[in-house]
């Protein structure tokens, strides 16, 4: 793959990322459709791009191989607690952007992420140099600084749901890790997680309402920024050194608050600017200073 198609395929998967954020604000701020019934939505659309994908792509190469495409459930992938964990991602996001401005929901969602992944390090055993220690102080003192009462804080409630949300994404990863193909077990765990949504929609009939402009950035959200966002990144991913992977992700954030602003006339305020510099800046010393004391 040349250095030309990484990087646009790099640049595409964190535009899709951070358009999950934008196209979850857009239908919750600007449409009719509710939390539970966009969540809903998202995960059954992304799980049929997914298995459509999987499907044509299983299919051509038993075709090369002169053998019929199969048409059955994938077998092997994912499970249903990463199903659980991803739904407990889809749904506390989905209802923390009821409130949340974009760039502070996709700020609050990868601190939470990271922290969550770091805590994990920690809990097995990992140690950290002083670098990592003031990386980490940096981070949790911009979230504080972001979650500070005053007029440009964001909601305390959605602030919470959101950072649920990173946690439970946080899990899902840390789950992931190992377990084969990731477009497979991704699809997998889509497949899993679209029923749960399905069940907790009819327990939330009573409050469902839907508009066919909420429906379409629902079917955005779940079909190209999440599912064919997932493939592309699981495409470049082998092609990207561990380093530029985790650092690279830093720019979501980024791209969310300048599209909350462009599009939805978000204000880029400066409790943003200073939390994003604290919080981004702080995670990537964490990660810089891992991958250097790693072995090659």
């Amino acid at each position: 793959m040349s250095r030309a198609r990484i990087a646009m395929l790099t640049v595409l998967a964190m535009m899709a990322f951070a358009g999950n954020s934008l196209l979850c604000r857009l239908a919750l701020g600007h449409t009719g459709i509710d939390p539970a019934s966009f969540t809903t939505v998202r995960l059954v659309s992304g799980a049929l791009t997914l298995w459509l994908v999987m499907r044509t792509k299983a299919g051509a190469g038993r075709s090369r191989d002169g053998v019929d495409g199969a048409t059955g459930p994938l077998p092997g992938a994912g499970s249903w607690l990463s199903a659980l964990a991803l739904f407990a991602y889809a749904v506390c996001f989905s209802f923390a952007y009821a409130r949340l401005p974009a760039g502070s929901g996709a700020l609050l969602l990868f601190g939470a992420v990271q922290a969550t992944m770091i805590g994990q390090g920690i809990r097995a055993g990992e140690r950290f140099r002083m670098p990592q220690l003031a990386g980490l102080t940096l981070a949790c003192g911009g979230l504080v600084g972001l979650l500070l009462p005053g007029i440009y804080a964001p909601p305390l409630g959605a602030a919470v749901l959101m950072l649920c949300s990173g946690a439970a994404w946080g899990i899902y990863s840390l789950r992931g890790r190992g377990k084969g193909d990731p477009v497979r077990v991704t699809t997998g765990n889509f497949l899993r997680a679209a029923p749960i949504a399905l069940a907790s929609s009819v327990l939330m009939a009573g409050h469902m309402a839907v508009d066919v402009e909420g429906l379409l950035y629902a079917l955005a959200s779940g079909a190209l920024t999440s599912a064919i966002g997932y493939i592309i990144w699981y495409t470049v991913l082998p092609a990207l050194k561990a380093t530029s992977a985790a650092t690279v992700q830093l720019s979501v954030p980024v791209i969310a608050a300048l599209g909350g602003a462009a599009l939805l006339g978000e204000p880029v305020t400066l409790r943003l600017m200073l939390a994003s510099m604290a919080i981004l800046g702080g995670i990537a010393l964490v990660i810089l200073e891992k991958r250097a004391d790693a072995p090659s």
